[in-house]
């Protein structure tokens, strides 16, 4: 009975228990975010907050308890395999979050995963088990300081120049495999030898504490460690090498102070041997600027060594341009009274000193260039002959205004105005399209070019409205500014003025008469202080830009040898008149192969001889300012040498040119030069020695050359324009574009073109005689030139006889009719010597005018002078006619006993050209004639005379 109420109220407990386990309605809680810490050496992570899960079903057995917490993966993936957590205490919910495995800070140092506790349920069997949410867990894994620092290289190496001292000669770098910064840096080195000159910072620089002496020391070697953060020693200690060479002086090594240029050689290079030495100073930048220095060659530098006009021609400039200020001629002397300075470039200067130096440009060449449309060039440098102005005078130039050129000019029923003026550093343009009805415009440059005293070359293209300026080649924009009549209008009355403008002193008087005062009354304003050259307007369409440039462009300059072996790195620069090059890099090798690259051109045949000033300017860029090298600017110069001078030979031409009167009487007369050749060439010395021969020799070289001028003069007296001329056809001169001056002194014919094109006009040239011209001489002089008469041919020239009729002549005492019976015809047919005669009529005579004909003739005539005066009383018992008869009658005289032998030796002599009128000598001995009638006769008649007896010239 016992044993059955104690099962029983077993029973009932287990009942109880069961109904009261039905109470578990409540979730476990806990924290949403945890932040926890675990070291690298230990396994337990330090959560923060602490890890407990509560329940509000507490204090019920088994639905108020924690049985445990489990861990899912988070955003890692990876945070369940390598974390567990455990419960510490079921009734408070206390639990520990562990690694499984230990921690590895430098393959992960962050670890991320979500945590759920849950109850032990309604019962023993941990059913109707209840979770609380997840919370996410974040766990940083703290590193331990178990790497030791090591060097990235063993062994440091550096060579430094003694007696200096540097802030860095040589970097070296310890790492750290820990992943903390605390552990992970390095946080100083020490240098372990002791007792050594060196010193070393935090970062690894090592620098020299005293300067180095290579004699006492060549090789510095020594040790130097690292420490991390957690002072931690490098796990192997770096050696360093540090070797001083001798001293170095850094600088431009191989520099030239003189360099020679032979012209006709291209191209050459100015710095063939030169590299930069920086004696191991690190630069990270270098630039270097060469200077040549040509403002005192003509016009800025080395150009076409022919005028102005024939170098239009040459750059293939439209023709009909108006010299302004040409040469002074007879028919241009309206720039004769202004001065002038030489110019290498052979080119005239005029120079103008701002009051009296004023050309006044005649009438008829100003009626040629109206119109609306022109272009006017010029060469300009302000400021008078000083090559180089004051600094003052370069800031603060003349403020006043400077009139270049001041033009009124007459359209068909109008008047324009122009005026070209520079004031400070601006030049203006101010014109009028119609002085009676528009408005003044002003054009205005501001250009450093008009007031730094150097050449420049304008030119000012004028399409009103529109206006070009090219300034050295390069095009320039104004600034248009309207101008209502801040001047008085120009009184309509055509004028040109070079070198200042007109102001008549009653100038209201002009504006209300519109009547320009003459005279004295005229006083001109605004004077130009500077050089002009080359002033040049043309009318029409404007001159091309290709043209601007070809006239501006220097034949020399500084040039870059081959751009494509520049090195990576490096800019090469030169400026538009190729006086400035500037080279840039980086790098020291490839920097010294670009200055050796450096070149000199000049393409001028016969470029002018002279000094060339050189400057190279170099600056470095280096890490360390204050420590970086300073190099001084290098100057030396370029020697132009003295071309070899061209040799002009004319040939082909007589001394002699022998033809019937008649013929030069024709309506074309005859050509004094028909078979002319011009031939030019080079003469320059051979080695001959180095041939096996003996001393040196001269060989030269034909060579093809544009001449720019020949004349043809007559020697003695002037042409008589009644009587002879000389005929040029000038249209076909004009047509090769050449021009021609034709008077009765000289002809001569000016222009840049080939040799063939003058010898085609020189052949042309015929000498016309009037009929009856009792002449029967005349000589005319040839030369050319070139290059404005810097080189010039030879002097050819030619003696013109003319050949009469004896019929036609008239002698007092009939010397020339008793000298026919001594010439056989067969004499007169051919060529005598040095003369060129054509088949005469048998009545005709040679006169005694040549060189050779004189020695033979004035002997004939010295002899029948002589014997005319036994013969003259026989001739007149026969009865002769009237003087100067024909030949047959005067051909009756009895010569059969009269033989004349010619000496064999000077009758050679006289055709080697031997003159019988040579000057300052004794007798000489003439030439005796052998008679035409007996050959076998050996009389022989031998006669002297005077040398200075009087000789007529034919």
């Amino acid at each position: 009975m016992d044993r059955m109420n104690f099962l029983s109220f077993l029973l009932l407990c287990l009942t109880s228990v069961a109904h009261g386990n039905k109470a578990n309605k409540h979730k476990p809680w806990i924290e949403t975010e945890y932040q926890g810490i675990v070291m690298e050496n230990d396994n337990t992570v330090l959560l923060n907050p602490p890890l407990f899960a509560l329940d509000k079903d507490a204090p019920l057995h088994y639905a108020g308890e924690i049985c445990g917490f489990k861990i899912h993966n988070g955003p890692g993936g990876s945070g369940s395999a390598q974390f567990e957590a455990v419960v510490l205490d079921r009734s408070t919910g206390e639990g520990l979050v562990r690694s499984k495995e230990p921690l590895d800070c430098e393959s992960q140092r962050e670890h991320s995963f979500t945590i759920q506790a849950y109850d032990c349920g309604e019962g023993p069997d941990g059913a109707n088990t209840k979770k609380s949410h997840k919370a996410t867990v974040h766990v940083r894994v703290n590193d331990v300081n178990e790497f030791s620092p090591v060097f990235v290289e063993r062994h440091y190496e550096a060579s430094v120049p003694e007696g200096r001292l540097f802030d860095r000669i040589v970097k070296v770098e310890a790492l750290d495999a820990d992943c903390s910064p605390q552990y992970s840096q390095i946080c100083f080195y020490e240098i372990a030898t002791r007792d050594v000159p060196f010193s070393i910072d935090s970062d690894g620089n090592i620098k020299n504490t005293e300067p180095l002496d290579s004699k006492r020391q060549r090789v510095h070697t020594f040790w130097v460690t690292a420490y991390d953060c957690g002072k931690r020693r490098a796990q192997a200690d770096a050696q360093v090498t540090v070797t001083v060479k001798p001293s170095c002086k850094p600088g431009w090594m191989g520099w030239s102070k003189r360099v020679e240029y032979t012209p006709g050689s291209g191209s050459i290079p100015l710095f063939p041997s030169l590299h930069l030495e920086t004696c191991e100073e690190t630069v990270w930048n270098i630039q270097a600027t060469v200077e040549l220095q040509t403002g005192h060659i003509g016009k800025g530098c080395d150009r076409d060594s022919y005028s102005d006009r024939s170098v239009r021609r040459l750059c293939g400039a439209v023709r009909g341009e108006v010299d302004l200020l040409p040469p002074p001629s007879p028919a241009a002397n309206w720039t004769a009274a202004l001065p002038t300075l030489p110019s290498s470039d052979s080119s005239l200067v005029f120079s103008f000193n701002g009051s009296s130096h004023v050309a006044v440009v005649p009438d008829p060449v100003v009626s040629g260039v109206s119109g609306n449309h022109f272009t006017l060039q010029l060469w300009m440098r302000r400021g008078g002959t000083s090559t180089q102005p004051p600094s003052s005078q370069a800031r603060n130039y003349r403020k006043e205004e400077e009139t270049i050129i001041c033009s009124t000019v007459k359209n068909d029923e109008s008047y324009s105005h122009y005026s070209l003026s520079v004031h400070g550093c601006r030049l203006s343009l101010l014109y009028w399209a119609d002085i009676a009805a528009d408005r003044p415009v002003k054009f205005l440059w501001k250009l450093e070019q008009v007031c730094d005293s150097e050449w420049h070359h304008l030119s000012l293209s004028v399409q009103f409205p529109s206006v070009t300026l090219y300034v050295d080649g390069v095009t320039f924009d104004p600034a248009r500014i309207h101008d209502n009549g801040a001047i008085p209008n120009p009184a309509p009355h055509q004028r040109m003025v070079i070198g200042a403008c007109w102001e008549p002193e009653e100038k209201q008087k002009e504006i209300l008469n519109n009547t320009i005062p003459e005279g004295n009354a005229v006083r001109f304003v605004a004077g130009y202080r500077g050089l002009l050259s080359g002033v040049t307007v043309r009318p029409g369409s404007v001159e091309p830009h290709s043209v601007v440039e070809c006239l501006y462009a220097c034949r020399e300059g500084l040039d870059f040898g081959d751009l494509e072996t520049l090195g990576s790195g490096m800019k090469v620069h030169v400026n538009p008149s190729q006086s400035v090059l500037v080279l840039e890099g980086d790098d020291i090798e490839s920097f010294n192969r670009a200055v050796q690259q450096v070149t000199y051109r000049n393409s001028l045949r016969f470029a002018t001889p002279g000094v060339r000033p050189l400057k190279l300017s170099t600056s470095l860029r280096c890490f360390n300012e204050e420590s970086c090298l300073s190099l001084r600017a290098l100057e030396g110069y370029l020697v132009v040498l003295q071309p070899d001078a061209p040799q002009i030979s004319l040939s082909g031409v007589g001394p002699h040119l022998a033809r019937p009167a008649p013929e030069f009487e024709g309506p074309h007369g005859v050509p004094l030069f028909p078979e002319l050749r011009i031939v030019c060439s080079l003469s320059h010395a051979v080695n001959t020695a180095a041939q096996g021969m003996e001393g040196g020799a001269l060989m030269s070289d034909a060579v093809a050359h544009t001449l720019d001028g020949c004349e043809v003069q007559p020697l003695g007296e002037e042409l008589n324009p009644e009587k002879e001329e000389l005929l040029v056809d000038m249209e076909a001169v004009k047509e090769r574009g050449l021009d021609i001056i034709n008077t009765t002194a000289y002809i001569a014919i000016t222009g840049a073109e080939s040799i063939s094109v003058y010898e085609d006009v020189l052949r042309s040239i015929h000498y016309r005689l009037a009929k009856g011209s009792a002449r029967f001489e005349r000589r005319f002089r040839l030369s050319c030139s070139e290059m404005n008469g810097r080189y010039t041919s030879n002097e050819l020239t030619l003696e013109v006889n003319f050949l009469h009729a004896l019929d036609s002549l008239y002698h007092p005492s009939h010397l020339l009719a008793s000298q026919q019976q001594f010439l056989h015809p067969s004499h007169h047919t051919g060529e005598l010597s040095g003369h060129t005669l054509p088949n005469p009529h048998r009545n005709s005579v040679v006169p005694g005018a040549a060189t050779v004909i004189i020695m033979v003739c004035v002997g004939f005539l010295v002899v029948m002078v002589i014997l005319g005066v036994f013969r003259i009383r026989s001739i007149h018992r026969r009865g002769e006619g009237a003087r100067g008869g024909d030949k047959e009658g005067s051909s009756q005289w009895d010569d059969s006993a009269l033989t004349i032998i010619v000496n064999p030796m000077e009758s050679y002599e006289s055709q080697m050209g031997i003159s019988a009128d040579t000057e300052g000598e004794g007798d000489e001995e003439e030439e005796v004639a052998d008679s035409p009638d007996d050959g076998s006769d050996d009389q022989r008649i031998i006669i002297k005379k005077d040398g200075r007896d009087a000789t007529r010239r034919y």
